[in-house]
């Protein structure tokens, strides 16, 4: 019989105390995490100095140069020989300030770890001084004393060679353009919500500076500045506050963006306190109410400014002071979500397109009977090899490269000179439908005002247009005469759409579905599209509430949605008709349950 050998019993291993250095250097790494931390303590600490001007000047990302400017109230002299020590600070004294604090630093660590992961100068001037000071430091003391030298107004911080002696650090950061891409962000914040200072931002050796606000007295005006026009004309002002103290306390004020704002990513700009921080309960909530209101989930343009009293804020639970801790959170981000949603849909019952005014050329021809005749004949025939959208006509009188079908003329225009068209297309309709014509007087004044703004020299030309081709997947290319036109397909098919729903309006023709679908599992397929980077659970719930408010609106409005649009959906929820726009086309079933809950957005809207 083996005997095994008894096992070897390891000793637990000794504590002991890290040297100073190791200390501050791994401090260092989490305070001063990239560049853009880095510019974000420098700025925030302008900001504290009272400054109305602040300037950022950025080399190979911010790891080679970061110098940032301001004209602020300065350092005092006799304060420099501890300015980059650790913990030392002017902004509180003892513990219990922070239960008041209002400025953006507080801990005294920024400084200190810049010194510790680069090579920092300051140098400063106070008021009523005739000369100013520069000094480096390293390791958080000074390198030398400081030297008089000639300064303007403020402080001017340079960090050189960031990260010098974090080799790791430094290579996972080599990629330059991506933090430059994050200071630039992170000043356009800023410039937006502190209106009352100048802020701009460039590369080392650029011109022109990425960022460039000056002070304004609106805020719509900074973001406009700062985001340009396509943002600025989009946002809706919003305003909300609670002084109930057994549940919330704030006043916030903001912009958001509307149904018109189409952008790739959400764009949330969050300032509690004065304090850029983010608060991803918040985002997430806002995120749900763009899913539930707008179509497509647009991502939104969200600027929020939130004041609180300040011992209802825990400033310091975060490393670079990137996240704060609210009392009554989550009261407060519901109360948020309710206005942001009410705000939504109260707007959400008209959507702006962009017109162009085209204007008319010499060789643009009268307009005569024979161009008026319309041709259903399709572009195309079933024994074609060749993909429709493949060929090149060159024909103008081609019906398959006309697309003046779907065109309605201005009656008042045409009167004289195509009474008989009016004819045949009247008796055409009353053989289909006889009640359509709009009966509704709101419905044909929608209508005049559609023919009294229609653009008669914009008219001929797309009616005596040539289709080409289509030049991606947004623009088709026409040719009118000499001339090459890009037309936007969207734009013009949802105008299309428009105008044929208001001209059938109550008289609908229908398609019967072969099975009755339930309107919730449309829904909830519809929303299984789309990604909000939820967790799993969390993400089925809040579809399953989304899917269930829809539905029940839906059905409170199905009289309505049979009477005028011809949707018919039951009393146990179940969709079984839908409406026909355009005569000898159907529609692509797969899209029934974007439809649905697009329909569901809408309805909600008018409710």
């Amino acid at each position: 019989m083996e005997i095994e050998p008894a096992e070897e019993v390891k000793e637990p291993p000794r504590i002991h105390r890290l040297d100073e250095p190791v200390v501050n250097r791994i401090a260092a790494g989490e305070v001063i995490q990239r560049p853009v931390s880095a510019v974000k303590e420098l700025v925030e600490n302008s900001l504290d100095a009272s400054s109305t001007s602040i300037s950022v000047l950025v080399k190979d990302g911010g790891l080679k140069l970061i110098q940032v400017s301001d004209d602020g109230h300065g350092i005092r002299y006799e304060d420099l020989p501890i300015l980059c020590e650790r913990h030392t600070t002017s902004k509180l004294s003892k513990y219990e300030d922070l239960q008041s604090i209002k400025s953006m630093g507080f801990r005294g660590e920024a400084l200190a770890s810049m010194t510790y992961v680069g090579h920092v100068t300051v140098t400063t001037i106070t008021r009523g001084q005739l000369h100013g000071y520069r000094v480096s430091y390293r390791d958080g003391v000074m390198e030398n004393e400081p030297k008089a030298c000639a300064a303007v107004k403020g402080t001017q911080i340079v960090i050189e060679n960031l990260f010098y002696n974090m080799i790791a650090r430094r290579k996972t950061l080599q990629n330059s353009a991506d933090d430059y891409t994050k200071i630039v962000d992170l000043l356009s914040r800023f410039a937006i919500h502190h209106i009352d200072v100048s802020f701009s931002c460039r590369k080392h050796g650029a011109a022109r500076a990425d960022v460039h606000s000056v002070a304004t007295p609106s805020r719509l005006n900074a973001i406009r500045s700062v985001y340009g026009l396509l943002v600025a004309q989009n946002l809706i002002k919003i305003e909300a506050s609670d002084h109930d103290p057994s549940s919330s306390v704030f006043e916030m004020d903001g912009f958001i963006s509307n149904s018109n704002y189409v952008a790739k990513k959400t764009t949330m700009v969050l300032f509690i306190n004065d304090r850029l921080v983010e608060c991803t309960a918040l985002k997430r909530a806002l995120e749900v109410v763009y899913v539930a209101t707008l179509p497509k989930a647009s991502k939104p343009f969200i600027y929020m400014s939130i004041t609180l009293p300040p011992e209802h804020v825990d400033v310091n639970v975060h490393p670079t002071k990137r996240e704060v801790s609210l009392l009554n959170q989550e009261v407060i981000v519901e109360k948020m979500q309710s206005v942001v949603e009410s705000v939504l849909r109260n707007s959400n019952e008209s959507r702006t397109f962009q017109e162009q005014t085209v204007e008319a050329t010499p060789s643009v021809p009268s307009v005569t009977n024979n161009d008026l005749h319309l041709s259903p004949s399709p572009s195309g025939s079933k024994s074609q090899r060749v993909p429709v959208n493949k060929i090149v006509r060159t024909d103008s009188s081609d019906p398959a490269g006309r697309m003046h079908a779907y065109l309605y003329k201005n009656p008042q225009k045409y009167l004289g000179r195509d009474s008989s068209l009016t004819t045949v297309r009247s008796s055409v309709r009353q053989r289909r439908n006889l009640k359509e014509t709009a009966d509704l007087t709101s419905i044909q004044e929608l209508i005049n005002d559609i023919d009294s703004k229609c653009h008669s020299d914009l008219l001929d030309i797309v009616r005596q247009s040539t289709y080409v081709g289509m030049a991606d997947d947004v623009f088709a290319l026409l040719q009118h005469n000499t001339h090459l036109y890009l037309a936007n397909v969207v734009n013009l098919s949802k105008e299309l759409m428009y105008q044929q729903v208001l001209r059938r309006f109550a008289h609908f023709n229908a398609i019967q579905l072969s099975e009755p679908a339930p309107l919730q599992e449309l829904i909830m397929l519809a929303l299984k599209e789309e990604d909000l980077d939820l967790e799993s659970n969390e993400n089925d719930e809040l579809k399953k509430k989304i899917a269930e408010m829809n539905t029940q609106l839906l059905k409170q409005k199905s009289e309505m949605l049979e009477e005028y649009f011809c949707i018919f959906i039951d009393s146990d929820g179940n969709l079984s008709r839908l409406p026909i726009l355009l005569d000898q086309y159907t529609p692509d079933m797969d899209r029934v349950p974007e439809f649905v809950l697009c329909l569901g957005n809408d309805v909600g809207s008018i409710v």
